[in-house]
């Protein structure tokens, strides 16, 4: 099979999750052997950055990279966009640090791709194939990724938060081709406690009640909803009898495990190549993702 890249120029806006900042990103053709590149056209040279695990250097509240003293935040949804279409070269025009949060998926991404069209190269696509195991663990986090040597792809992630609204889930995607439409429009969640910290703590300026599964592990006091209802700008947001903030409903019961499969996805395109093996994941996160690409380019 050979490469792919787009057949003409397509644009996104929206604000980033954690900056608040208005930041549009348009991707661009990009001939054979670019791979995909970020070009931060808000700074003095446009400066590039490359789209490779080797330039991580923050996994707090999503993967960021930064190169020639330029910084691309919260990539994650972006770049399994990519890696769900199959795109291996294009050029991404950024004009602030962090991408657009759009709805907390990968859905806009993909659907701006496909409306822009996928075109065929000359070039041969390489793959990173997997000759030997892999692994990455934290044992106090319960968190253990696994990859092994697979004539194909696939990758199944299991999550077990504990709590009675969301407790065990799993998520697999045996074929990449099948990103859309099982996996794409999988959005980000986030328990109640954790989203009030964030903003008690000013961390989540971007937020919109559009762009995250909220879960309530404990019935929150009403006034705490009020609080919430202002802090979106939505009227009357109530807890529904599923223990889910009635902001948005689910595309699918386990979406989150399958959001979690999501960055995965995307993280893993930061090896540079489509991945050409399986992978298991017990409670995967951006840090672990990262560190196993890492690990895998450099073995």
């Amino acid at each position: 099979m050979n490469t792919h890249t787009i057949s003409s120029s397509v644009s996104l806006s929206g604000r980033g999750l954690h900056t608040g900042k208005n930041v549009t990103v348009t991707f661009n053709p990009a001939p054979e052997h670019t791979g995909i590149l970020f070009r931060r056209i808000d700074l003095p040279g446009q400066p590039m950055v490359h789209a490779i695990a080797t330039n991580v250097f923050d996994t707090s509240r999503g993967t960021s990279l930064k190169e020639n003293n330029a910084e691309v935040r919260t990539v994650e949804h972006l770049m399994a966009a990519l890696a769900g279409l199959q795109i291996d070269n294009v050029i991404v025009d950024i004009d602030a640090e962090e991408t657009p949060i759009l709805d907390g998926s990968a859905r806009y991404y993909v659907e701006a791709l496909q409306k822009a069209g996928i075109v065929e190269q000359q070039q041969e696509r390489e793959y990173f194939v997997v000759t030997k195991p892999y692994s990455f663990s934290l044992p106090e986090k319960q968190i253990e990724i696994r990859v092994e040597p697979y004539d194909g792809f696939d990758i199944k992630v299991d999550v077990d938060y504990g709590t009675a609204v969301l407790a065990t889930q799993t998520a697999e995607l045996k074929d990449i081709t099948n990103f859309y439409p099982e996996i794409y429009n999988c959005r980000t969640f986030v328990f109640l406690h954790e989203l009030q910290f964030l903003i008690a703590n000013n961390l989540v300026k971007g937020g919109d009640v559009d762009n995250a599964i909220v879960f309530v592990a404990q019935m929150p006091e009403q006034k705490v909803l009020d609080q919430l209802s202002a802090f979106f700008n939505r009227k009357n947001l109530k807890v529904t009898e599923n223990g889910v903030l009635d902001n948005v409903e689910l595309h699918h019961s386990n979406e989150p495990a399958r959001h979690k499969l999501l960055d995965l996805v995307g993280d893993l395109y930061l090896l540079g190549k489509p991945l050409k093996g399986r992978v298991y994941a017990s409670h995967p996160g951006h840090f672990a993702n990262t560190e196993l690409a890492k690990k895998m380019l450099f073995e």
